[in-house]
């Protein structure tokens, strides 16, 4: 467990932090990316040279994008068989990377001014084939999300809920699919913020015209392609949203660092930008991913005194299965204890997260 907040480089370089015993404590998120040498003349283009690693992410997308297309165009047993690989490459391999790479470059668009055309790819291109319907991402989260901070305005807010009970999370999904876009779409004309408005409904406008097209000629690949992966996609996010806020603390909700969690060394973070730093995130929403650990390092004494909880080793949707089936302990020994927080034995932990998981006071 952390209890240290000076940290050194070993020679492999792995950061660790030393522990009261003696014993040291690794820090293993990546604070950089690499990319294929035939993509340097990428950087040219890009707001952020070091971004090259998204372009050969994007290319790597462009898989499932023709796995998907072909779809359309084969039929019987070869069609199960290429619908077989297409949903392996699509969940085994690249949804979850794809969903935080979007994430990503709608906080820091990826390519320049002059190239500005190119940062429409990612959502309009490669989005409807993950899961993700054009422009709503961007509204939902960089307008009203980050906007309102989890508190009791934003949409996607996990506070009214009880959140270690699997009916409140369905009545929160639920929510989500069947009303959370007209009530996005009122959020912005009640706040006259009609660009965002009108960009919704052009993205959503456009996606399901086109899949009402492919649910009447042809509706077995647009159901695989389009429509499994929307639900799917929207289900993984109201999970990761959910733990990601579960842990709320009562007395100052409006604290990013007692409103969200920290979850480090994890294979997620690893594969999905340092998306684990989530107060980070919320602290700093344009912090290159890169810089997480970094910053992380330099914030522990913020964190200890804020109370904040870090989790060594779970991610989101671990700990989301934790909350739903009562894995109180496992959270327990995965709960990091920073130096200059209060000390707590295991079962004061366990009582500590129970208190942050109680819904609010309506």
């Amino acid at each position: 467990m952390l209890t240290g907040d000076e940290w050194r480089t070993l020679p492999d370089g792995v950061n660790c932090a030393p522990l009261t015993d003696g014993s040291t404590f690794p820090l293993s998120d990546p604070r950089a990316a690499s990319a294929p040498g035939f993509l340097a003349f990428f950087r040219g283009t890009l707001n952020d040279a070091r971004d090259v690693s998204v372009v050969w992410l994007m290319l790597q997308c462009l898989l499932v994008v023709g796995t998907g297309i072909a779809l359309f165009f084969v039929h019987g047993v070869p069609f199960v068989c290429l619908a077989l690989v297409h949903v392996a490459l699509l969940f085994g391999a690249l949804i979850d990377r794809f969903t935080l790479m979007l994430h990503f470059t709608s906080h820091r668009p990826l390519f320049g001014k002059r190239f500005r055309l190119l940062n429409h790819v990612i959502p309009w291109v490669l989005g409807p084939f993950f899961g993700q319907t054009p422009n709503s991402y961007f509204a939902h989260h960089m307008g009203m999300h980050h906007r309102e901070e989890n508190l009791r305005p934003d949409l996607s807010s996990t506070m009214r809920f009880q959140r270690n009970r699997l009916d409140h999370w369905l009545c929160y999904y639920l929510r989500f699919m069947i009303i959370g876009l007209p009530e996005l779409c009122l959020y912005f004309i009640r706040g006259r913020r009609y660009k965002l408005f009108v960009r919704v409904l052009v993205g959503e406008g456009t996606y399901w015209s086109a899949v009402a097209l492919g649910l009447y000629f042809v509706p077995a690949p647009t159901l695989v392609v389009f429509v499994g992966p929307l639900i799917a996609m929207r289900m993984l996010m109201m999970m990761g949203n959910w733990a990601q806020h579960a842990f709320v603390c009562q007395e100052h909700p409006e604290d990013p660092y007692r409103a969200s969690i920290t979850s480090i060394n994890t294979r997620y973070n690893r594969r999905c930008f340092n998306d684990g730093y989530h107060i980070l995130h919320h602290v700093n929403p344009r912090c290159h991913w890169t810089e997480h650990p970094i910053e992380f390092e330099k914030a522990l004494p913020e964190y200890a005194a804020h109370d904040a909880i870090v989790f060594n080793g779970v991610d989101y949707f671990q700990i989301w299965v934790c909350l739903m089936f009562g894995r109180w302990g496992t959270l327990a020994d995965r709960f990091v204890h920073l130096k200059g927080a209060p000390a707590r034995s295991r079962d004061e932990v366990i009582a500590f997260l129970k208190s942050r998981v109680v819904a609010f006071p309506r």
